[in-house]
């Protein structure tokens, strides 16, 4: 699979398994472009009636994913060019609060930022030992306010505090399971996929009724969320175009 420069994103279907794949050559990090096909992939898997699961996966056997693409992310001059950058996160966890299919997360290595938060809004995720994670938004004068209300859904308060204010510090794939981020954690991505497949091909064997009224259920109380990442997306593109972070952003392009 080649990657091109504003990413590859691939869907494949196969009894009643559907897996997304995306990736990117900068440690699977996300475009604006390839967060629009990811957030357009979930809202069409969840109207396809060959489809009862999802795989979320991505490319490779390192990185999951390193978030938004910094690229990007530096070259934002203004307000509402910031607000829509960080928009793009914000409308892929909406699709995949309101998809209806249940969605399992692979991951396989290290996750930052936004790639915390798309772990966050699968339904099931299960990672390799590799799978440290790091909210490192604050390092560089941001904050990951989009992304907080998937992650404290998930983790708790308790568990998203010590990964924001220990902005610089990763915390291993145990540390993520034992705060509910991961379900099971794999020596090896062999393993790994081996469990995913068997654990999908369970999930898409149930009765796609019960499966996705349980989702709905799971979910309740978030319908808000289509306003309040928005909200959010809005506090980063004001803050990204502070002096403190244009000179982090400075120093991290160096």
């Amino acid at each position: 699979m080649m990657p091109r420069p504003n990413g590859s994103l691939y869907t494949h279907i196969e009894n009643n398994i559907a897996t997304i794949e995306f990736g990117h050559p900068s440690s699977n990090s996300f475009p604006s472009e390839l967060l629009e096909r990811l957030a357009k992939a979930f809202d069409t898997l969840s109207k396809d009636v060959s489809t009862n699961v999802i795989i979320l996966k991505s490319e490779g056997g390192k990185a999951f994913c390193a978030g938004a693409s910094f690229d990007e992310l530096v070259a934002i001059t203004n307000f509402e060019e910031g607000k829509q950058f960080f928009s793009g996160f914000a409308n892929v966890i909406n699709a995949m609060r309101r998809c209806k299919k249940p969605i399992i997360g692979r991951i396989q290595g290290k996750t930052v930022g936004g790639g915390v938060g798309l772990a966050s809004a699968c339904d099931y995720c299960l990672a390799t030992e590799a799978a440290s994670i790091k909210l490192s938004e604050l390092t560089i004068g941001i904050g990951p306010f989009v992304i907080e209300p998937a992650v404290s859904r998930k983790i708790g308060l308790a568990a998203f505090e010590t990964l924001t204010w220990d902005a610089s510090q990763w915390q291993n794939a145990y540390w993520a399971k034992e705060n509910g981020l991961f379900a099971r954690v794999f020596e090896t991505i062999a393993e790994l996929d081996n469990e995913i497949q068997l654990f999908a091909e369970k999930l898409a064997s149930y009765n796609p009724q019960a499966t996705q009224q349980m989702k709905k259920v799971n979910w309740q109380g978030t319908e808000h969320w289509q306003e309040l990442l928005i909200e959010r997306a809005a506090i980063s593109g004001e803050l990204v175009l502070s002096e403190f972070t244009k000179r982090a952003l400075a120093k991290h392009k160096k």
